[in-house]
């Protein structure tokens, strides 16, 4: 039986192309994911390794990253299929496990794949130190200003309502009440 897996890593994009693809190539089951591929716990990808997959099948995917991250961890489970008897296949790699070309392709593309994701790294983390040198600061904006830690202080102090009560009125959780509250003080 051929199983097929399709992975989109966010939820705006859609997993309809590769599932096309996927049953144009004889899938008979296709299971489809929303999550990021660094993510170790994706429930769909255990299900189809764990519960889905038997001796014989094959497991179908679009492209070898919608499978795994790191070279080391696509060799691992490309390891683990094959002990148990199951092939796979990449439909835009034109890789086939099944066969010793299948598995020298497989190899030198998994290389290929994670030397582009360490440029891509090196690229971005050069890109964020330029802009930091140029006076950039990156992240999210501060919505809990240094006014509204001393409000959120002198709530506290006055003792009259709980922390959860001032932390909903100010707009914020008590996890970041309690880290601006003491970055206040320690400042």
């Amino acid at each position: 039986m051929r199983i097929g897996y399709a992975r989109v890593s966010t939820l705006e994009q859609s997993t309809d192309l590769q599932a096309e693809a996927l049953r144009a190539a004889g899938c008979d089951r296709v299971y489809l994911e929303k999550a990021s591929g660094a993510r170790i716990d994706r429930p769909e990808l255990r299900r189809v390794l764990n519960d889905v997959l038997r001796a014989g099948d094959t497991l179908v995917v679009w492209k070898l990253d919608r499978l795994a991250r790191s070279l080391k961890q696509l060799i691992a489970t490309a390891e683990d299929l094959g002990a148990k008897g199951i092939g796979l296949v990449s439909l835009t790699d034109a890789i086939d496990t099944t066969t010793p070309g299948g598995m020298l392709t497989f190899h030198i593309f998994g290389a290929i794949a994670e030397f582009e994701r360490a440029l891509i790294k090196e690229r971005t983390i050069a890109g964020l130190q330029e802009a930091r040198r140029r006076g950039k600061k990156g992240g999210r904006p501060r919505t809990f200003k240094d006014n509204d830690v001393a409000a959120a202080r002198a709530l506290m102090n006055a003792g009259e309502l709980p922390v959860r009560d001032i932390a909903r009125r100010m707009g914020v959780s008590v996890a970041t009440l309690y880290r601006h509250i003491g970055k206040q003080a320690d400042g």
